[in-house]
C-alpha cells in the first residue's frame, strides 16, 4: 500500500518519464516541460528539449494561450461575490456600447453569447494589439454570430469583453488587477503577461521536414484576456490547486465549484462541457478540469481530477504537432491509476440526529423504490434501490428544508410533510410524493388509492 506521503514508485516516475519523452519526440517539439502534482505538492516534474541549451524544468515559462480564460473568469467571479455585478446581468450595463451589450456575463463566461470565434482580420494572434485599440476593431461589424444562449460557441472576443467589464468596474487595468487579485495571494511570481527568463521561445516547426521557423511573440493588447500570460509547470499547478479548492483569499470554495458546474455543452452531441473558464472533460475513467491554450509557437494543457486529487501541466513551445492538453491528461492519467488514491477511514458521525435518523430507509415514489441516507452536515442522499433513475444528494436549509445538489433534481426542495399529529406523512421533492410504501393507504399522494386497494387480476 501506498501512503499519501510517499514519493511516487519508481515504476510511475519511468512511465512519466516515457510518456514525456515519446511526446517530445513524436510531437517534433523543440522542448517539453511537465509537471504532476498529488494532494497539492508536485511529485514528478521533467524536460526534454532538441535544442542547445538548458533542458526546461518546472520554472521555465512557456506562453499558455487559453488558460488565461480562466483566470479572467475568477476575475469576473470576484466581481459577483463581492456583489459589484451579477452573472445575469446583460454586459451593456456595465460596458454600453459594445455592439454586443445583449448578451450575459454569464454567456460571456459559458461562450454561449453567440459571439464570434476570433477577432477580424488580419490574424490576431500573430499581429500587434495595437491594430486593435478599441472594443469595435476586436469584435468586428457583425460581432453576433448566434443568438445569445442558444449554443455554445467558442469566442475569443467574449473573453476580450470580461476583460474590459473588470477594468470598468475596478478602475485598473485587467493586469493591474490579475496581478494582486490571483497572482500574489497565490504565490504565483513566475506568472506574466510577458516572457522573463528563464524562458522558451516560440516556433514553427515545417510540417513535412525537421525544420524550424521563429514565431512572434506578440502582445495583444485588449485581447490579452483571452491569452497573454506566460507561466510555468510549478506555477500553473499552484493554480490548479486553487480551482480545487478554493481559497478564501481569492475565491471561495463554492464558487470555484460553481465554475467546475457545466453552463454549456462544449459541441453539439459532445460528452465534454465548459463551465464558467473551465473545460469539462469527461473519460472513461474520470473527469478532468481545466484548459487548453495555444499561440502561436505555443501549446499548453492544464488539467487536474477533482476525485483523485491529481493535477498535471504540459507545455512545449511548437505551434502544433505535440497535443499539451492530450499529453497532461496521459500524465495525470498514470498517476491516477498506477497508484490511486487511499480513501480516508470510514468514520461515524459526531453524534446521532434521531429525528433525521427516523427519516432513513425505504422510501416510494410511486411504484419507484428508493433508499435516503443520512449523510454529514444533516445532509440526506436520495437514490433508487436499483441503481438506476434519478437520485441526488440534498444540504439543508435554515428553514427545515433540503436543496438538490445533483443531476434532475438540482435546485429542488426536498421537504418533510408531516401530519396534525406530528407524524411523517411523505416526503415532498418537487411535488413528487416519496412514501413509505406504494401508494400508501391513507398518506397525502395526488390522485390517492384506488380504494379496491392492491389485488390480483384472475384469468
Amino acid at each position: 500500500m501506498t501512503s499519501p506521503s510517499e514519493e511516487l514508485l519508481p515504476s510511475t516516475r519511468r512511465s512519466l518519464l516515457h510518456r514525456l519523452a515519446t511526446a517530445q519526440r513524436e510531437g517534433r517539439a523543440p522542448s517539453l516541460a511537465a509537471a504532476v502534482q498529488r494532494e497539492g505538492r508536485i511529485v514528478w516534474s521533467g524536460g526534454r528539449t532538441g535544442l542547445e541549451g538548458q533542458v526546461p524544468d518546472a520554472d521555465t515559462q512557456y506562453r499558455i494561450g487559453s488558460i488565461t480564460k480562466t483566470f479572467t473568469a475568477v476575475l469576473v467571479l470576484r466581481l459577483r461575490d463581492e456583489g459589484l455585478i451579477d452573472l445575469d446581468d446583460q454586459l451593456e450595463k456595465h460596458l454600453p456600447g459594445t455592439g454586443a451589450g445583449g448578451a450575459t456575463v454569464f454567456q460571456l463566461l459559458g461562450h454561449s453569447a453567440g459571439l464570434g470565434a476570433e477577432a477580424p482580420a488580419p490574424w490576431w494572434e500573430r499581429t500587434p494589439g495595437t491594430l486593435r485599440p478599441e472594443l469595435g476593431d476586436v469584435l468586428g461589424e457583425r460581432p453576433q454570430m448566434h443568438p445569445a444562449g442558444h449554443r455554445f460557441h467558442y469566442s475569443n472576443p467574449g473573453y476580450t469583453l470580461l476583460g474590459s467589464l473588470i477594468e470598468a468596474v475596478r478602475g485598473v487595468s485587467w493586469e493591474e488587477a490579475l496581478r494582486r487579485e490571483i497572482l500574489e495571494p497565490l504565490g504565483m511570481h513566475r506568472t506574466t503577461g510577458g516572457p522573463v527568463a528563464p524562458y522558451a521561445e516560440g516556433w514553427a516547426v515545417h510540417p513535412w521536414a525537421d525544420v524550424v521557423v521563429r514565431e512572434p511573440a506578440e502582445d495583444l493588447g485588449l485581447m490579452a484576456p483571452a491569452g497573454q500570460l506566460w507561466s510555468t509547470a510549478a506555477d500553473l499547478l499552484r493554480f490548479a490547486a486553487f480551482l480545487a479548492e478554493g481559497d478564501d483569499r481569492v475565491l471561495s470554495a463554492a464558487s470555484v465549484r460553481e465554475m467546475r458546474t457545466p453552463a454549456a455543452p462544449a459541441a453539439e452531441g459532445g460528452g465534454n462541457a465548459y463551465g464558467l473558464g473551465l473545460q469539462v472533460v469527461k473519460t472513461d475513467s474520470r473527469v478532468l478540469f481545466g484548459h487548453a491554450g495555444s499561440l502561436p509557437g505555443f501549446v499548453a494543457g492544464l488539467w487536474f481530477s477533482e476525485d483523485d486529487d491529481v493535477a498535471a501541466v504540459a507545455l512545449a513551445n511548437a505551434t502544433s504537432g505535440l497535443p499539451a492538453a492530450t499529453v497532461a491528461a496521459e500524465l495525470l492519467s498514470i498517476v491516477a491509476d498506477a497508484e490511486p488514491r487511499i480513501p480516508e477511514p470510514w468514520r461515524p458521525l459526531p453524534e446521532a440526529d434521531e429525528e433525521l435518523l427516523a427519516l432513513t430507509g425505504i422510501w416510494h415514489w410511486g411504484t419507484h423504490t428508493f433508499t435516503l441516507r443520512l449523510t454529514g452536515g444533516r445532509g440526506l442522499e436520495l437514490r433508487p434501490l436499483g441503481g438506476t433513475g434519478r437520485g441526488a444528494a440534498f444540504t439543508p436549509g435554515p428553514d427545515g428544508t433540503w436543496t438538490g445538489q445533483d443531476d434532475y433534481y438540482a435546485g429542488e426542495t426536498l421537504r418533510v410533510v408531516r401530519r396534525a399529529d406530528g407524524s411523517v406523512d411523505h416526503l415532498d421533492l418537487g411535488s413528487f410524493a416519496f412514501t413509505r410504501e406504494p401508494y400508501e393507504a391513507g398518506a397525502d399522494v395526488p390522485g390517492g388509492l384506488d380504494p379496491a386497494g392492491w389485488r390480483g387480476i384472475g384469468g
